[in-house]
């Protein structure tokens, strides 16, 4: 993969390029020392990916991934020396596309390739999503469960672009909105839990973390907060787990979708937002073929448009809407 490294630190420029050098097929194509110097590098040559810092002179990260989206999209990643000062600069950043954020590899500090190992991961899941994952196909859900007290459901999708997708989504939904909703958002898990702050806090909504054999409920707005997948099981209730491994992206909205599509028995409305990649779009059908409300973001309106294109491609989604008018959307259905 080719790689381009933004970052005006010379100490964090090398660790990320010892963190490289443990994979061959990697290479640093170019190194830009702030975020104006980047937008244009990028310019010249477009790398696989970027792997982006936050606080720099000139133009910091979240500027310039705003730019090098609007300008030559690639694949970004934030990399952070610290991720609590900075949690709210790394939501600001994935608003405008940026796809994931890792921790900049310690130098001296332990095993070295161990220290790498989080980079590396990182770089092979944004491997698969950008490349080789897009042919696979989707297994077909379970046989549907017992009927369940019926009741609303909102399973809402989301990946690069999505925290500021999902701010104005919420923020258009009432307090007394009647439905239960879980966000499934490609998020590290270290980050999960300042990223369900800043949703509530901004959009006046509660919002926090999934637990572990809890339902849905109506008045909260639940997050998934591990590098498990989320899926709602037969009796109701919500449960992380490992399987299926070979998915690449964890928590997965395929898995979490398909499980509403399986075991859901009252309303339920699926909504895909803007993302790169295929993940959510075989399981927004499932969703779709089981009777359920389908909406995906439009292209206007998306910071990327992969996740909702693949989605309309395969006539996963009923609707095809712009951001703005999909909390609308939600009130009225479920006020009818």
């Amino acid at each position: 993969m080719k790689i381009a490294i933004v970052n005006d630190m010379p100490m964090a420029v090398e660790a990320l390029r010892r963190a490289l050098a443990f994979e061959p097929a990697h290479q640093v194509v170019w190194v830009a020392g702030d975020g104006a110097e980047a937008v244009q590098r990028c310019a010249e040559l477009t790398p696989d990916l970027i792997l982006m810092d936050l606080i720099m002179p000139v133009m910091d990260g979240v500027e310039a991934t705003r730019h090098i989206m609007a300008a030559t999209p690639c694949a970004i990643v934030i990399v952070t020396v610290d991720r609590e000062q900075n949690v709210h600069r790394v939501f600001e950043a994935m608003g405008h596309g940026a796809l994931d954020v890792v921790d900049t590899p310690a130098i001296g500090a332990g095993n070295p390739k161990e220290a790498a190992a989080p980079l590396l991961r990182k770089i092979l899941n944004i491997g698969w999503l950008i490349g080789q994952r897009d042919s696979q196909e989707r297994p077909t859900p379970a046989p549907l469960g017992m009927a369940l007290q019926r009741k609303g459901l909102v399973a809402i999708g989301s990946s690069a672009g999505g925290p500021a997708a999902l701010e104005v989504l919420l923020k258009g939904l009432p307090k007394d909105f009647p439905a239960a909703i879980v966000l499934v958002q490609h998020v590290d898990q270290v980050f999960a839990a300042g990223m369900a702050q800043w949703l509530s806090s901004s959009s006046g909504l509660q919002v926090r973390l999934a637990r572990d054999g809890e339902p849905p409920e109506r008045g909260t707005v639940l997050l998934a907060g591990t590098n498990h997948h989320i899926r709602l099981l037969k009796n109701g209730t919500l449960a992380y787990t490992a399987e299926p491994v070979n998915e690449i992206y964890r928590p997965s909205i395929d898995v979490f979708f398909e499980s509403v599509a399986s075991y859901w028995s009252g309303d339920a409305v699926g909504v895909l937002l803007t993302g790169m990649g295929r993940d959510g779009a075989q399981g927004l059908k499932l969703m779709r073929q089981r009777g359920f409300l389908t909406i995906a973001q439009d292209q206007q309106s998306s910071a990327v448009y992969g996740m909702p294109k693949a989605a309309a491609a395969i006539d996963a989604a009923i609707e095809i809407r712009p951001l703005d008018t999909i909390a609308p959307r939600l009130k009225e259905a479920f006020t009818q």
